[in-house]
């Protein structure tokens, strides 16, 4: 799946936070926020979930992940760890990273090497507004496990 905004509104935010799997009920905690994220996504997954997303001092078992990760955030494989320790049998991450060309990109094979190293699989690609990029990976068992 590849998910790119058809417009600069907020429907067109909210079609793709539905689309990455954000929905009602889900429990989602948010990494590496800084005042450069995307608050135009952020305030679309909070509504999309009915709920303001947990942050990395909870201690809850959440359904998804978003980690915000830039080029000199530290070790990406340490950052996915980091980010699986909470996260559901059946649950996601996206991995969002800024754009080429933006301060803090991170190199596509830099993921793809570091995904796998952490049990994790890339499974899609989404376009965040035009600073940010996404990768949902997801742990390698609950990819075997679908029917």
């Amino acid at each position: 799946m590849s998910t790119t905004p058809d417009s600069g509104d907020g429907g067109a935010i909210r079609g793709i936070v539905e689309r990455m799997g954000f929905a009602g009920g889900l429990v989602v905690q948010e990494l590496g926020w800084d005042s450069e994220t995307d608050a135009d996504f952020r305030d679309a997954v909070e509504e999309s979930i009915s709920d303001e997303m947990v942050d990395e001092d909870s201690d809850e078992i959440v359904d998804a992940v978003l980690l915000w990760y830039r080029e000199g955030d530290g070790d990406l494989v340490d950052a996915l760890v980091d980010a699986i320790t909470p996260l559901a049998d059946n649950g996601f991450i996206w991995l969002l990273t800024p754009k080429r060309g933006r301060e803090g990109y991170v190199e596509p094979s830099d993921i793809a090497e570091a995904a796998p190293t952490a049990g994790l699989s890339q499974t899609s690609l989404a376009t965040i507004g035009s600073d940010w990029a996404g990768t949902r990976l997801e742990s390698r068992k609950t990819r075997g496990d679908r029917k």
